[in-house]
């Protein structure tokens, strides 16, 4: 037993990295209670552990007397002197209780406290070592699912990625090796328990910040993120130094900064885009490549209306409304996108709207603008232009022809009259 006890000591203290005597202490408190039972209710019973060779002895503090009458708080005369050759009545002496057998007792009793102990110290080792690791990114490896779950081995402890930071277009298998987010170190109840995430918003940010030197040192600051793990995922940047470009810093030579993101993130898409304390600008960058018509701000609700081009309506939506719902998560403000609403007249509508502006011009009736609109003749251009013998045949024109184009001559003249007067006004 105690050729296996050193043993199972070095296993523990080699892989858990867990202090021999942190087992020693706990395996001796379990056998003080084996030690109650094989021994009995010794007085001030205590049990020791040789940590180089292993031996298991029982202690109790006995008072020496001449006659014994309780075995477990007495020892005789004859029997105290060949402990302590000097030994007097009324003395306290302490002396080896170890039972015959009591190696076959205590073992069980050791075993089970030898891995509660280790639960223990591992789970205290868990909680002081990671405590100041929330927010890092670290590698594991996929040893196993519990449920949706995924249980990722660190190496000396296990992590768990729930279900709900697992991103939902990846898969993973055991054996995997895959980088996570410490999102949290927990008191479950059974002890700390370490939490990653692949799906938080703060996973891309900790990328982009291992990967971009002017983001780590300051230079560039993230000032917004909002994510749709696995699909998209828009990133606001702003820098002091007018010298960086905090867009192009981030994207990389050729795009490889940016690109290592996205591999790691497995394809995901990241827009990076400018910060702006203009919202105008903000909501606009965050939109692009979309082109935006019109912009209308309602301030106290935090709103913003925009009408786009009708084929820039689903750029600047996206996906299932996913560019403009992003785009309200990272800006603070709901985003509303209209398509602009295009008036388009059908043929009665323009051959009235021309009968009108015919109509409109003095010494021309509603009656001859309209034989004159079916006669092809829909612009005061056209009239003049025309001869007065191409107008005669027209019906409800005959003879009024010359007059007709006189009315036009004069409504041109009129024109040019008002323009020239505008000109100089200028």
């Amino acid at each position: 037993m105690n050729a296996d006890f050193l043993a199972v000591l070095e296993f523990w203290e080699r892989e858990k990295g867990i202090s021999r005597n942190v087992l020693v202490n706990a395996v001796q408190e379990a056998l003080l209670s084996a030690a109650k039972k094989a021994v009995g209710a010794a007085r001030e019973l205590r049990v020791t552990i040789d940590p180089k060779n292993g031996d298991i002895k029982a202690w109790a503090k006995l008072i020496v007397t001449e006659k014994v009458i309780s075995k477990h708080d007495q020892i005789s005369v004859f029997d105290a002197r060949r402990v302590k050759g000097d030994a007097q009545i009324g003395e306290e002496l302490e002396v080896e209780v170890t039972p015959t057998g009591f190696g076959r007792i205590a073992s069980q009793y050791a075993k089970q406290a030898l891995m509660q102990s280790v639960r223990r110290a591992e789970k205290a080792m868990i909680f002081s070592e990671f405590k100041d690791r929330v927010g890092d990114i670290i590698s594991g490896t996929v040893r196993r699912f519990e449920r949706s779950d995924v249980l990722v081995d660190l190496g000396k402890y296990e992590a768990m990625l729930p279900n709900k930071e697992r991103v939902p277009t990846e898969e993973y298998q055991v054996g995997e090796r895959i980088r996570c987010y410490v999102k949290a170190v927990e008191q479950g109840p059974h002890g700390p328990e370490i939490i990653l995430s692949r799906a938080d918003p703060r996973f891309v940010i900790k990328l982009f910040q291992v990967e971009v030197s002017e983001i780590s040192d300051g230079t560039i600051e993230i000032k917004g993120i909002a994510r749709e793990p696995g699909f998209r995922t828009k990133l606001a940047v702003w820098t002091r130094d007018e010298k960086v470009d905090p867009v192009g810093a981030c994207v990389g030579l050729r795009g490889q900064r940016v690109k290592n993101i996205v591999r790691e993130l497995n394809n995901e898409k990241v827009d990076i885009i400018k910060w702006s304390s203009n919202v105008r600008d903000y909501v606009t960058n965050a939109l692009a490549p979309a082109k935006i018509k019109t912009f209308e701000l309602d301030e106290p609700n935090k709103r913003a209306k925009i009408k786009v081009a009708d084929d820039q309506l689903s750029l600047a939506i996206g996906k299932r409304g996913q560019n403009a719902r992003l785009t309200s998560r990272l800006t603070g403000w709901q985003v509303d996108i209209e398509a602009e609403v295009v008036v388009r007249h059908g043929f009665e509508e323009k051959v009235a709207e021309a009968v009108e502006h015919l109509a409109a011009i003095p010494g021309i009736a509603r009656e001859q603008a309209d034989a004159l609109v079916h006669a092809g003749l829909t612009r005061l251009e056209d009239l003049l232009q025309a001869e007065e013998g191409d107008i005669r045949d027209i019906s409800q024109i005959g003879d009024q022809a010359a007059a007709v184009l006189q009315a036009a001559r004069d409504e041109a003249d009129r024109r040019k009259i008002q323009i020239g007067g505008d000109a100089a006004t200028v």
